[in-house]
C-alpha cells in the first residue's frame, strides 16, 4: 500500500509564495508519475501540475508561469509564486503507477488560503 503525506500549506497574502511537499511511502510497482490537484469550495477537483516518470510535465493554464513542479525519489514539490485569491483550495498530491492497472494514490490534502 502506498501512502502520500503532504505538507507546506497555509495562509499567504496575494502575491506571496508557498512550497508544497509530498512524500510517498510503501512499495511502488513500476514507473510512476506524481503531481498536484486542487479542489476549491463548491468546485470539482482539477489538475494543477503533473510530472510523468519520463519527465513530461503538464500544467493547468491558470498556473503556468507562476507554479513549478519538481520531483525527487518518491517526492514531489510544488513551488507556488505570485499567488492569487483564486488559488485558494485544498491541494492534493497524487501518485499514478504507469503500468498495469494504472493505480492512483491520493494524499489527504493540505489547505492553501490566499487572502489579505
Amino acid at each position: 500500500q502506498v501512502q502520500l503525506v503532504e505538507s507546506g500549506g497555509g495562509l499567504v497574502q496575494p502575491g506571496g509564495s508557498l512550497r508544497l511537499s509530498c512524500a510517498a511511502s510503501g512499495t511502488i510497482f513500476g514507473p510512476y508519475g506524481m503531481g498536484w490537484f486542487r479542489q476549491a469550495p463548491g468546485k470539482g477537483r482539477e489538475l494543477v501540475a503533473f510530472m510523468q516518470s519520463g519527465g513530461y510535465t503538464n500544467y493547468a493554464d491558470s498556473v503556468k508561469g507562476r507554479f513549478t513542479i519538481s520531483r525527487d525519489i518518491a517526492k514531489v514539490y510544488l513551488q507556488m509564486n505570485s499567488l492569487k485569491p483564486e488559488d485558494t483550495a485544498v491541494y492534493y498530491c497524487r501518485l499514478t503507477v504507469e503500468v498495469g492497472s494504472r493505480l492512483n494514490y491520493w494524499g489527504q490534502g493540505t489547505q492553501v488560503t490566499v487572502s489579505s
